[in-house]
This record gives C-alpha cells, structure tokens and sequence, in this order.
C-alpha cells in the first residue's frame, strides 16, 4: 500500500481477508502441582499420569475452529516436543479456511492434554478463544488465555471454559498496557521501555509462582489497520446480522440490543429477486446490443488492443465463467470470431439465451457460418451447460470427422453426454412452448449407433458401456439407456451380417455372466486357495460348461481379439478378499490373452483412467513421444464386476525381496555383459525402464492418483514400468501429505541413481511430456467433465475443473508451469539423496 494513500485507511474488512486463519501456539504459563500422595492410594493409576513425573511431560495442544455450536475444521494438534524445563511449543498453525469466510460468532477451542497412561490421554485444561472482539473486531497480538483446569474446552456459544474470567490480576493489567505500547497508543522511549520490560519480567515470574491457575499463550497476526467484521453480501438466513460495522476501532460497540444477535426470525428474509439478474443492467444490454445487430457488425474487425483482450478470452479454460464485460465484447466481435475455431465455445457462452432475437440470429445465421471446431470444444458442447439441441447438433456433426480408432477415445464420455441429451429433451414438458431454446434431440444417440454397427469393435465396446448404465440404481436413465440399446440391436439386425453379430453379443453376455457367477462363488468360499484353484480348473476343464473350447467369439475386452477357449492349466485365483480370477484364452490365431475377471469390485474408475492414460499415450506419440505407456484395456461389464488385461510382470515390492534391485531384475532378464552404460542389461530395456518412467510419473500426476506403494508399481520383464489400481484419483489419498509427483527410491535406483545419464533422460522426458500433455488440457477438461453424472466415487459431487487445472497450471505461462513442475519433481525425488530430508515423502513409499 502507497504510503500516500496509507492515511485515507482506518479499518479493514474481513470479507477482504483473503488468506488462511493462522496462529501460533506459543506457551504455557503456571505451575503444576503433582495429586496428593493420599489421592494415589486410592487411585493407584495416576501414577501414570505425566505430571507426577520429575521432568516436564510430554504435553500437546489440541485445538478446532467452532460457530453457532458447529465445527468448523477438524481438530488439529501440536506435534511431538519433549520440553527440558519450560512447556514453549512455538507451533504455528495454519487453519483450512479463510478469514472472509468466518462467521462472526467463530472461536476457537484449546484443550493441553497430559499423558494418562498407555495410549490414554488427560485434559490439563481447555479454554475458548473468541476470534472476534464485541466491536467485531478481529483480534490480533499476543493473548494470555486462562486454562480451566481438568477441562476440555467445549466450545459451545454460552461457553463453560472462557478465556477471559473477569478477574483482573496483575500480569493482565500489564498485558493490557503492552498491547497498548504496541499499537502506538502510547508514547515510545527507549531507554525507559527497556528498564519497564526488564521490570516487567520480574513481575511476571513473581505473579506465575504465586498464581495456582494456568495460562496458555498464542500469537495472532498483526496487520497494518484493524480488520472489522463485514460481509460482502446478505444471505437469506444467517446466524449473525449483516449489519455496518463500526468504521473505526476507536468507536464504540453497535448500539443494538443484545437480541438482535440472537433472534435469527428477525433475519429470516427470503427475497424472490436473488436469482434474477439485475433489470438494469439486463436492460442495458439489450439496448447496446439491440444497436450491434445492424448489417455493420458482420464487417466490424478489432483493433490491435481489442484483438489481444479477445485472445485472452478465447485461451481461458472451459470452465472460466465470462464477465458482463467480456460477454458483450465477444457479441460485438461475433462474425469476426466465426472464422476462429476457439471462439464457438466463448461465443456460445455470451449468448443470452432467454432473448428470442439473440438466439435466433446465434443458431440460425452464425452457426452455421462458423468455421469447424476442434474436438475438445465439441465435446464442451455436448456438456451439461448446453441445452440449445441444434449447438448440440452442431457438436455432434463435427464429430463425425474423427475416425473409428478416434472415436473410441471419446466412447466412454459421449454415452455419458446422452444424459444430458435426456435432461435437455425432458426440459421441453417444463418449460414454456414459446422458449427461444430448442430441446429437440441432437441426434447423439443415433451418430453413435450408426458408427458402432458400421465397426464392430466400436459396437461391442458401445453395447457394454450402455449395458452397465442400464444395471445402474437411477431406473429412469436405465430406460432411457434401454431404448438407445434397443436402437442398436434393431439397426443391427438390418445391416449386413446383423443376426450373426446379435448372436455373438448374447454369447459375450453369457461368458460373462458364467465368469461372473464362478468369481462370487469363490469369492464367498473360506477353502484354501490352492483348493479354490483346482476346483476352478476343474470347471474349467469341464466340456459341459462349455469353456475348455468355445466357438470362435470376440472378446468383450477387446473385440478385434477373437478367442476360441480357455487353458484350465493356466487359470489361477489371486490372493484377495474378492478373489479375482486369472483366466488364459486361446485366441483363434493360436496365440494366449490372460486376463483378470473380478466380482465385487467397481472398475468403472479403473476403465476411466486407463481410459486417459490411453488418450495420453496417443497425444504424446502424435508429438512423436514414446514414453513407452502400457495402457491395459479395462472394461466394466457391470456396476460391480468387469475385467482387464493380464500383464505379465512383478510388483517392485517382490522384486526388492527376491532380486535386491530392480537393475538385478532387469539383468536377470535381459542381461548384455558387453553393453557400456547400461549396468549389464540390455540397453533397449533401460530405455523401456526410462521412459516408461518418465511417462507413469507425468500422467499420474495430472490425473492425481493416489494410494501409491511398492505393491500395484509394477515392472515387465522388458523393463515396461506401470501402475495398477486407481482406487484413489483427483487428489484423494488415504495417506497423509503424499508428494504430488510419483517417483519412489526404487525407480530412481533403477535408472542408476540421481547422477546417472538415465536419470537426466528421465528427467527431459518428464518436462517433455508435461508440456506436450499441457496443450491439451481442454480435451482432458472436457472429458472429465462429461463424467460428473456418471457416479463414479471420486469425481461425483466434485469440482473437477479446478481439480485438474491446478495440476496443468493453466493459470501459469509456460516457462513457469515448467519452472514449477521441476520443483515438483526435485522434491519429491531429492529424498533419494538425503533420506532425513523430506522424511514424510519417504515415509509414504515406506507404508
């Protein structure tokens, strides 16, 4: 802040505090008395108890943010300290939440807790700190609160454990005039404040050894003016009035009654106008755009300064919300934005659907004179913020340019954009016949028919990805899935060869329905597992069951692999709680396609990364990048089953135990004695070992897979590094603090350590990759995003938006996206050269 305009401040808002609530956890004042030796006759347990101990025990603060009775945040605590002869912690914590977003009635609790014994703990005492003062005023400095001793602190509104008692002392008297000195309210003297302070220590030490009460100190931040209560608009029903504020702290409180606090009737105000927009400024734009709708617009070009805001605006992410002002300034640009491929989704955006004329000039006159779009702004369209049937029309006809192998890149989230297809056709009943928005149908449902009876692969990988959305609980999509199926099988039935192929898609239903009913079997069986693996190849040898030889059938998994029977030898049961099958087909050209059956078990998040991870490969490779990926084909054939691809390979924890090194693993494989550089393997291994990496290590990250150990890293013997289980996706991880980029020990040693060629290889590929991938973040966008509705656990109910861009770091340019992912990457793989540091990476590929 300029100091010129320093003085035109007296006071700051909360609402415009945006940073997190911090505090520092400073000390504890007071003398602890050991329980009288009487006391430990009769209760010989608190014996146990840490204050009885000579030395200062090991004391720990737990503190919570609280409102109106209700928890804010979780409980946090100080970390472990073991104290010599005083309890200072000096701890600063740092609350998930910000200042502009508390309440007035926030407080927070303190509770020091005492070691009570074997995994039990004591409360020392608990006190309740009140954020804001009665001027509603934030409070800031150093404060002395007093510990209730015995107490936890509730935290309620009429609270039992106060930090203030009422009862003047000496020291409080003191602190008082401290806080004072240090607002400048009093005069300042040097050489007279340091004899007063050195007075003032004495006094202290005096008043501590006769007080029996214990007092916990904490630091609040100081800002540069004082920071009033004040909220940046009223809310309908709220627990406190959103009433002015005093403008300075010199004035004195409100002067309201004490109820108006209190009685939340009075504040009960629903006003029907919220949502509405504002009649003014609806007014004002269609009057400025009333005069832009001449025959001048379709010639009116920018100028250089207008054509650089227009740039900014056409590279904001998919889900960046336009202001008025940016609206307006892509509606007065619109025919010259009809020649840019990016403006479409910008421009659909500026539209104001609820005016007949824009509308109508929108899809009748510029739609259809609008250059083709790419596919990720195709795939924005059909989203579930597009209603207009003929902008999903048009979304859906430039789709139709992207080939069959392309096509099934995007399968999986255009099944899903049928539902909003259905939300826009069932809208038509509710809304008004006169609407300016059309909500007849795109003809989504019927492009994705007729592409899947015309390849077959498509058709079959369509027909289950609309089979598991018709099994789901929502019985209302189930039909409107249902009917889609039923227009595949009857377009199906009429086109060339249609009655074979409905009869090969009753038997891949049968296959799987007998796997599926094999694998719950023994799932639900206690016998060994070498007794459930001879029963299951006993089935499997059985004729009658009609699986030792099958009569030539597409695979459901990958429908361009035809097989003709099972290896009963082959068939095996993995150790786990839902006991999934290994299963070895014989393919019609004599070779084998292991794969792995599982009942029980969700792999719809499974089949969405894998998904990802295959669009990724394809990106990177048309960028002429091979990072070596192994993107295994997964498909739910169900709301809990499915199967995918056996990769012949070794978790890096049963190398470790049987190999010591992945390098030994690797050279037992693929050894090359006379290779220079390549530590004995062979160097086309290394490569695969490298890049394969490099590549997990990037697409990992982006997608924010979580739950990462030395169990599902996985190794070929090839050198193809992979990951397996994507239980934990978009940042949730069941451990704590997990380092962002994946990169354990392990692989780093692999690559011949942190100092090897290898590893700076890994390294480029890694930066690379990241900003290939980054360029087509709005596909990546897009497609997530189409998966909102489609109940899958971590994604439902989620900002997925947000989730993602802070991984592309989209709000960044490049050079500095690349600055901050190689500090990513240096920080989560610099614990390869000093263990100690960054003990809490290690320790999560430890767990």
């Amino acid at each position: 802040m300029d100091k010129d305009n320093k003085e035109d401040f007296t006071f700051g808002r909360s609402c415009d505090l945006k940073v997190p609530v911090t505090f520092r956890i400073s000390q504890l004042e007071g003398v602890r008395q050991p329980r009288p030796f009487t006391e430990l006759i009769e209760k010989p347990e608190l014996r146990f108890h840490g204050v009885q101990s000579p030395s200062p025990s090991d004391l720990f603060v737990t503190c919570q943010l609280l409102a109106d009775n209700k928890p804010l945040t979780i409980p946090f605590r100080t970390s472990y300290k073991t104290f010599k002869s005083s309890y200072t912690w000096n701890e600063w914590i740092t609350l998930p939440i910000r200042y502009c977003d508390l309440p007035l009635s926030s407080q927070i609790t303190f509770t020091v807790w005492d070691i009570a014994g074997p995994r039990a703990a004591t409360p020392v005492g608990g006190t309740t700190f009140r954020l804001f003062s009665k001027k509603w005023t934030l409070r800031r400095g150093k404060h002395r609160m007093l510990l209730w001793s015995g107490k936890e602190a509730d935290g309620s509104v009429e609270t039992t454990t106060p930090s203030k008692s009422g009862v003047r002392d000496e020291m409080g008297r003191l602190e008082k005039l401290v806080k004072k000195h240090e607002r400048g309210d009093m005069p300042k003297s040097e050489w007279l404040d340091k004899l007063v302070f050195r007075r003032m220590s004495e006094i202290h030490a005096e008043e501590a050894e006769k007080s029996n009460n214990l007092y916990l100190y904490i630091d609040l931040p100081r800002f540069d003016f004082p920071v009033i209560f004040s909220e940046l608009e009223t809310v309908s029903s709220a627990s406190q009035p959103s009433l002015s504020p005093p403008t300075t702290h010199s004035q004195g409180p409100p002067l309201l009654p004490a109820s108006f606090h209190t009685d939340l009737t009075m504040w009960a105000v629903m006003d029907p106008d919220i949502p509405r927009d504002n009649p003014v400024e609806d007014k004002h734009r269609r009057l400025v755009r009333s005069h832009r709708s001449s025959p001048y617009d379709r010639e009116l070009k920018p100028n250089t300064k207008l054509r650089d805001e227009l740039g900014v605006i056409l590279n904001y992410a998919p889900s960046r919300i336009l202001t008025s002002e940016e609206k307006d300034l892509v509606w007065k640009y619109r025919f010259y934005l009809a020649r840019d491929k990016r403006g479409l989704t910008k421009f659909v955006k500026s539209v104001t659907w609820r005016d007949p004329m824009e509308v109508k000039q929108a899809v009748e006159e510029l739609l259809p004179m609008w250059t083709e779009i790419d596919t990720d702004d195709a795939l924005e369209l059909l989203g579930p913020g597009i209603v207009d049937s003929r902008v999903r029309a048009f979304a859906v006809k430039q789709l139709a340019r992207a080939d069959d192998e392309e096509l099934m890149l995007y399968l999986l989230q255009l099944v899903q954009a049928l539902k909003f297809e259905s939300s826009a056709s069932d809208a038509r009943s509710s809304r008004s016949t006169t609407s300016a928005v059309s909500y007849d149908d795109s003809g989504l449902a019927e492009f994705l028919v007729t592409r899947a009876v015309k390849n077959h692969v498509l058709g079959y990988r369509l027909y289950w990805y609309l089979t598991v959305e018709v099994a789901l609980e929502d019985r209302l999509m189930g039909k409107k899935y249902g009917k889609v199926i039923f227009q595949f099988l009857k377009q199906l039935q009429e086109s060339e060869n249609g009655k074979e192929r409905r009869e090969l898609l009753g038997r891949q239903a049968e296959l799987v329905a007998s796997l599926a009913k094999r694998a719950k079997e023994f799932s639900n069986q206690k016998e060994p597992r070498p007794k459930r693996i001879e029963k299951l190849r006993s089935f499997l040898a059985d004729s009658r069951n009609n699986l030792l030889s099958i009569t030539p059938l597409p695979l459901p998994l990958n429908g361009s692999i035809e097989v003709v029977g099972i290896i009963p030898e082959k068939a095996s049961i993995f150790k786990s709680n839902l006991s999934p099958l290994l299963l070895y087909f014989i393919c019609s050209d004599g070779s084998e396609y292991p794969i792995i059956f599982k009942d029980g078990d969700d792999l719809r998040q499974d089949q969405l990364v894998i998904q990802l991870f295959t669009l990724m490969d394809r990106l990177l490779r048309q960028e002429n990048l091979d990072v070596k990926l192994t993107p295994y084909p997964v498909l739910a054939t169900g709301p809990q089953q499915g199967m995918m691809q056996f990769v012949p390979s070794k978790t890096i924890a049963n190398i470790v135990s049987e190999n010591g090194t992945l390098l030994n693993y690797m050279r037992a494989h693929y050894p090359d004695e006379g290779s220079v550089g390549t530590y004995g393997v062979d160097p086309n291994v290394i490569d695969a070992f490298v890049r394969s990496c490099a590549g997990y290590c990037v697409v990992t990250y982006l997608l924010g897979v979580g739950d990462r150990h030395l169990d599902n890293l996985l190794v070929a013997p090839d050198g193809h590094f992979f990951h397996v289980d994507f239980g934990y996706i978009l940042g949730h991880d069941p451990k704590l603090y997990p380092p962002a980029v994946k990169v354990c020990k392990e692989m780093v040693d692999g690559m011949g350590g942190v100092q090897s060629q290898h590893y700076a290889r890994f390294t480029n590929f890694c930066f690379t990759a990241f900003s290939i991938l980054r360029q087509s973040a709005n596909l990546i966008l897009n497609l997530v995003t189409l998966m909102v509705d489609a109940n899958i656990p971590d994604i439902k109910g989620r900002n997925v938006h947000e989730l993602l861009q802070e991984k592309f770091l989209l709000d960044l340019t490049e050079e500095e996206a690349m600055k901050h992912f190689e500090t990513l990457l240096n920080e989560t793989s610099y614990f390869t050269k000093v263990v100690d540091r960054f003990h809490d990476i290690a320790q999560y590929w430890r767990s």
